[in-house]
């Protein structure tokens, strides 16, 4: 009898996790560019029309698109304010994309100040020639620093429900700590509650 009742509890475990979750047997690709409102969350749609209008805004701004050599730009953080988790190094990094394509400015990375650090140690062992060997006081220094936060808003009643998004970017001028740009790009999304068929 408890062998019995252990079977049925394996097999009733294997029956309700094959109900419970539904595998995806067919997938095909789609245009990156079409809109996704798959659900209310922050989507790459979202990213795409917010990073784009920010990039355009700040390239035409006169201290970045009429500089007479292109700036030196770091990209710090950006403050996740919304209650998603949110991967803000992905905007960030869109951001130095579409700049960079721009030309219109030049990146420092800031990320990569240690492994520069290493390889500096590394060449200065020995182990690389002179003439190629670079080390420490020939960076160039940054100009500018951008950063910024990404708010929303959640507005639910009844079958109605909104979701507000606002990304801000800043443009700090690190000779005068002065913000020399600032932008900001608004989404509202409008959500309405489907009837489930009983």
């Amino acid at each position: 009898m408890k062998m019995q009742f252990i079977v049925l509890a394996i097999l009733l475990g294997i029956f309700a996790q094959g109900c419970s979750s539904r595998q995806f047997s067919h997938g095909s690709y789609d245009d990156v560019d079409n809109e996704n409102l798959l659900n209310d969350r922050w989507s790459e749609t979202d990213m795409q029309k917010a990073v784009n209008e920010l990039v355009t805004g700040l390239v035409s701004y006169r201290g970045i698109g009429e500089a007479k050599r292109p700036p030196i730009v770091m990209v710090t953080k950006l403050q996740n304010k919304t209650s998603e988790v949110i991967d803000t190094q992905n905007i960030m990094d869109m951001v130095k994309v579409d700049l960079t394509a721009s030309g219109k400015v030049k990146f420092i990375d800031k990320e990569a100040r240690q492994d520069i650090a290493d390889e500096y140690e590394y060449q200065n062992s020995g182990m690389v020639s002179n003439s190629s060997k670079k080390g420490p006081g020939g960076q160039t220094g940054a100009d500018y620093i951008i950063n910024g936060r990404l708010d929303s808003i959640v507005q639910e009643v009844g079958k109605d429900k909104t979701v507000y998004y606002k990304l801000t970017l800043m443009l700090t001028n690190l000779k005068t700590s002065e913000i020399d740009w600032a932008g900001q790009k608004q989404i509202r999304k409008v959500f309405k509650k489907r009837r489930v068929g009983i």
